[in-house]
């Protein structure tokens, strides 16, 4: 299983909204980088949920429900889209400049490439976030 971090705005698509919605198409993306790292994921991989601009930070967990497909919003061009499930609401937010502050997480993209919105996270990376915040799956 590979592990993920995908960023949304919350005033356009929250963790909430997920959670509301019980299923939802991961689309819009148009960066090749990240339409790339949508067409890596798997169903039953594991993506932390990243409420950007406003919040700054992790606020849930999610899982692929639907490997990806081509994005039926997209006008042109080559774009995919995933279906996302959520997983669990993380026990407390995990805040950017607390990401940046751990020297553990130094190397996760959300710090090395902040604009891609989606970013393959390490599972030792996954999994020290998730002792952060004190979460079990």
């Amino acid at each position: 299983m590979n592990c993920w971090l995908i960023k949304s705005e919350p005033e356009t698509f929250s963790y909430e909204d997920l959670e509301r919605d019980g299923i939802t198409m991961w689309d819009g993306v148009r960066n090749y980088a990240a339409r790339n790292n949508l067409r890596a994921m798997q169903v039953g991989d594991q993506a932390l949920f990243y409420h950007s601009l406003s919040d700054k930070a992790i606020v849930g967990i999610c899982t692929v429900a639907k490997a990806f497909y081509p994005d039926p919003t997209a006008e042109k061009g080559d774009w995919s889209v995933v279906d996302m499930v959520p997983l669990k609401r993380l026990n407390r937010a995990l805040s950017l400049a607390e990401i940046k502050s751990d020297p553990k997480l130094q190397q996760l993209p959300l710090i090395r490439n902040s604009r891609l919105s989606v970013m393959p996270v390490s599972r030792e990376e996954f999994d020290y976030i998730l002792w952060l915040t004190e979460t079990s799956l």
